[in-house]
Parts: C-alpha cells; structure tokens; sequence
C-alpha cells in the first residue's frame, strides 16, 4: 500500500502514527466484529508494528479477495527453547498453513492466517515468552547474532548484548498488550493512554524500518553491512574488546526510481562494550530526527547517512551518545554462509545445522522436515533451536551420546545429514514473494527450486559442481534476501521478468551490479549458461564467480554500478 501525502507534506503514515502513537487503532474492535474478514486501511498500517500483515491470496484473486495474514515473530538472534519451537509449530498447524518460514532476519513467520485465528496464535507466543511487537513497523525490527552456538564467553556476551539491545530498542505501547495477550481494547480515556508519547520513538516512531545486528568477524554470517545499524565484535585471546560501528546499510530500492539504491552500512569507528545501549539510540534517534518523513521510498537511514556524510554521522552519534569513537579496529571477513551438517562445539557436544530449502519448514513425500523438528523438540528438551540469517535451523547443544539417536531421526524422516543438498542450493536464498505478498511483481519462493535445478545441471555439464555460487531471488526490489550482495541476484521485475544482478562476494562487502534490465523467465536458463561458460572459460585459478564477474563483467558496459 503507498502512502498518499498529507497536505503538509508528509506522508499519510506520518499522520496516522502521530494521531495514534498507541498503535491501538480499532484493531480490537475489529477483531471482535465476527462480521468482518479483514482490517481499515488505516489499521492494516498498525498492524504491522503488531508484527502482522494484511494480504490477500493473489492466486484466487479472480474469484474475489481471500483475505488472509502473515505474523511474524521477533526472536533476539533467533534463539528459541524446544518448548517454543514446539509451540510455533503448534499454532502453525492450528492458525495457519501448517508450514513455519525461516526469515532473513532471523525469525518465523506464520502464513495464510485467517481474521479469527490472530489473537490466538498471537496470544500463544507471548504464552511462550516470545513476541511479535516490532517485528514489523517503523520501529526497530528482531535485531540479529551469529547463530552457530555460544561456545566461548565472548561470543555468549555478543548474544546477552543483542538481547539488551533487543529490549532497549523496543517500542512500549500499552495497546500490545491489552489486544493481544488480556484480549481488551485500549481505554483510551485513560490520561496514560490518552496522552502516551514513546520515551524514545515520540509520537512519530521512525519514518521506516530499522534493522540491528551483531557479528562476530571472520564470518559475517548475518550480513552486518546491509544493517541500518552494526556492531562488529572484536574479539583477541577469546576476550570481546568492545564493537566497530556500522551505519547506514540497506538493501530496498525501487525500479525506475535513481534515487533509490542498496547500500553498505560505513564503518565509523570503535566503541567499548558498556556503551552499546546509548550507542544503539543515538543512532536510531539520528534516523528518528533526520530521516525523511515526506517520501518512504526515501526514508531509511541510509540516505541520511549517503547525503550528510560519514563525518556529520560520526559526529552526530558521539554527540548524542556522549563520548567519543575510537578509530575503527582491524578486522576482515571470509564468508557469510552456514556450516551444514554435524559440526562439534568446544565443549564437546554437538550442532547439527538443517538445510531448509526457502526457509520453508514442512513436510513433503520426501522430507518429513516438519514432524522431525517437532520429535526433536519433544525428545529433547535441553537442546537449542537457532535460525541462521541463511533461512536454516542450528540443533544446537547435543550431548555426544544424544547424538547417533538424533541423527537416525532426521535420516527416518528424509532429512539428509551427509552432505545435504548441493554447493549451489546450500548458499541459495529466497523471499516468498507470491501468493502472499503484495509487493511481489513476480515469483520468487516457488520458483527457485526449478531454477537451481537448470543452474545446477549447466554447472555439472562444464565441470563446476562443486563450485559454490550464491544465488539470490526476490519477487520484487525491497531486497528481502538481500540479492544485491548475492554473486547472482534475481530481482522479480513483473510476472515473468527478472533484473539480473551480478558480482558480489563471498565475504558480504561487495555490492553486485546490473547486469541485465529484463531477463524473461523462458531466457533464465540461457542467460545463465551464457554467464558460465564465460566464466569456466575465462576465471583464474580458485576465482569464485562473484569475483571473475566483478574482474570481466563489470568493465562491460551492460554492468552498470548502482549509485554510491
């Protein structure tokens, strides 16, 4: 839904959050109506700092509107109990599709979820400690960590810092609560209701969305720099010294529209440990107060940062966090990929990272994937479930002899734990684009698998199966599973049509380029084989795809640079 300007300039969503800085609306009052199938205009904008989508089943849409939801959790880092993956899965089978989708920011979301069914299943994962309060909104969404386990101390206060931050950046409306969990609506003639202000988002929140994360180098698994805000631990001798800030990343853009482009967050300087919370405001106040409520294609923090400068940045957040950066320390990274399969822990005890095609838990003639992580949560009660940023579950905390049990449960129910799946679908990442969301100009989710497919079987044809290429597909622009950063990204253009981006790197620090405007769903496979075996051709020894493509492709004229 865009946004219609109000007659002062900003935005009708302006108008909305400052008329209304609860957030209540008339949620509750719809929810009781048994009436209604769906939510105002106006409430469909509030929902979202719920942590709900409004949608309708776009592949029915010609019978008329089948209104349904998408509820997403927010999840600090994506650690869950079994006893909450149980839950979730629950209310997956009883409120929505019976499927669990695995987010890009660490959190599930529940889909095809009918008017009736929301309170409940929102009510049971506050039931079971977990919220979706923020996961959606202009406020600061799940903040993510790595995901493989806390096995040394540093790594475990990088995940307590993400759970502080978590809750300091959290909205506090009452509404939340009283629709929710106590199932009532806000009694706004109460004058701490009547006149509620946020203590730190005002009347206005933010004029877009947020994103925070923790990473902890060599591996930037959780693509630190497509962050609004970073913190990048440096860790010596297994001692966490403090954190490199990164500001300004984002990957939404808008087609036709220059003004709109990805973008890396900037490295802007060192901070100890201690001041991580009133680093983490200062720079979502600097969104707050200087972001663009006048136009939300323009609005992240980004372009904040892009036009007043790295310097005014820097500046700007010691003058509000009230001391001063130290120059950034030294780090480098290698990969942004997940370690699938049995990997064991310091302590002696094991992981065990799932595939999870699309992020998609469900079950399947073939893989049972659903009922086995159910079974595993049942059986034991002591492990940890972690989502990965690449869409994957992490078994995480398994004691040696829990281990061969375990492993035989998921091969009886068709999940690989040999090498799973190939190099190339292992690092592929999806949005769900159709039928669900609205913003999806093309197929994403449920195309992919038969593009890997072509991929992988040109590939095997020129002697590169075992080269991994990371492949990333969204239905439209906004960049979900951030596709700028992938070395192929496909970028739904309209039914049928996709952008081709090509020439980012295995490490995360290198934005891809364009290299074709509109690639016809019948012309992917041709492209692509065109693409490889220039480069079986033309790459230098041990050179992944993403670098020979940045090298040869982009000093052709079709790879045009997206701007700085």
């Amino acid at each position: 839904m865009n946004a219609v300007p109000s007659p002062n300039g900003l935005t009708r969503n302006e108008a909305l959050k400052t008329g209304c800085p609860t957030l209540a609306g008339t949620i509750a009052t719809t929810l009781a109506d048994p009436t209604t199938d769906h939510f105002s205009d106006d409430d469909y904008e509030f929902l979202k700092f719920h942590g709900v989508y409004q949608q309708d089943d776009r592949d029915l849409r010609k019978t008329g509107k089948k209104w349904i939801f998408m509820v997403r959790g927010r999840i600090p880092g994506g650690v869950m109990t079994p006893r909450q993956w149980a839950v979730f899965d629950d209310l997956s089978s009883r409120y929505g599709n019976n499927t669990l989708r695995i987010t890009t920011r660490q959190s599930i979301q529940f889909h095809g979820v009918v008017k009736s069914g929301l309170r409940p299943l929102i009510h049971g994962i506050n039931e079971c400690l977990l919220s979706t309060l923020a996961a959606c909104g202009d406020v600061n969404r799940n903040v993510m960590a790595p995901p493989t386990p806390a096995y040394t101390p540093a790594r475990a206060e990088v995940f307590e810092d993400c759970k502080r931050v978590a809750e300091a950046l959290k909205p506090r409306t009452p509404a939340y609560h009283k629709i929710w969990v106590e199932g009532v609506e806000l009694n706004l003639n109460q004058p701490e209701h009547r006149d509620f202000e946020d203590p730190l988002y005002g009347k206005g929140y933010l004029p877009r969305k947020f994103k925070t994360g923790f990473v902890i180098p060599p591996v930037n698994d959780i693509d630190i720099l497509t962050n609004d805000l970073g913190f990048i631990a440096i860790v010596e001798d297994g001692r966490l010294l403090g954190y490199n800030l990164a500001v300004g990343g984002g990957m939404g853009r808008s087609h036709g529209n220059a003004q709109t482009y990805p973008r890396l967050a900037d490295v802007i300087g060192f901070l100890p440990r201690e001041k991580v919370i009133d680093v983490a405001r200062a720079v979502l106040t600097i969104h707050r107060d200087f972001g663009d409520r006048t136009n939300r294609k323009h609005a992240r923090l980004k372009y904040v940062v892009a036009e007043r400068g790295v310097d005014w940045t820097r500046a700007e957040v010691e003058a509000r966090a009230g001391f001063k950066l130290e120059p950034a320390r030294p780090f480098h990274f290698t990969t942004t990929g997940d370690l699938l399969g049995w990997h064991r822990q310091v302590d002696g005890r094991w992981f065990f990272t799932v595939f999870v095609e699309s992020g998609r838990v469900k079950d399947t003639a073939q893989v049972r994937l659903k009922t086995a992580l159910r079974l595993v949560a049942d059986r034991w009660p002591d492990l940890e479930f972690r989502l990965t940023p690449n869409q994957n579950v992490i078994l995480a905390n398994v004691p040696e002899a829990v281990r061969p049990e375990l492993d035989a449960l998921l091969r009886d129910h068709g999940v690989r734990t040999d090498r799973q799946t190939s190099v190339i679908r292992a690092a592929a990442l999806s949005c769900p684009a159709l039928p669900t969301c609205g913003l999806a100009l093309a197929e994403s989710e449920r195309l992919l698998p038969s593009v890997l497919n072509r991929l992988e079987r040109i590939a095997a044809e020129l002697g590169l199966q075992d080269q991994e290429i990371i492949v990333r597909m969204t239905g439209c622009p906004n960049g979900c599973a951030r596709p700028y950063m992938a070395e192929i990204g496909l970028v739904g253009k309209a039914p049928g049509r996709y952008q081709l981006w090509v020439g980012g790197d295995v490490a995360g620090t290198r934005l891809n380029r364009l290299w074709k405007d509109t690639v016809k769903e019948t012309e992917l496979e041709a492209e692509l084989r065109s693409l490889l075996e220039r480069y079986a051709r033309e790459r230098r020894a041990s050179e992944r795809f993403g670098d020979w493509a940045a090298r040869v492709l982009w000093s052709e004229t079709q790879a045009a640079p997206v701007p700085a």
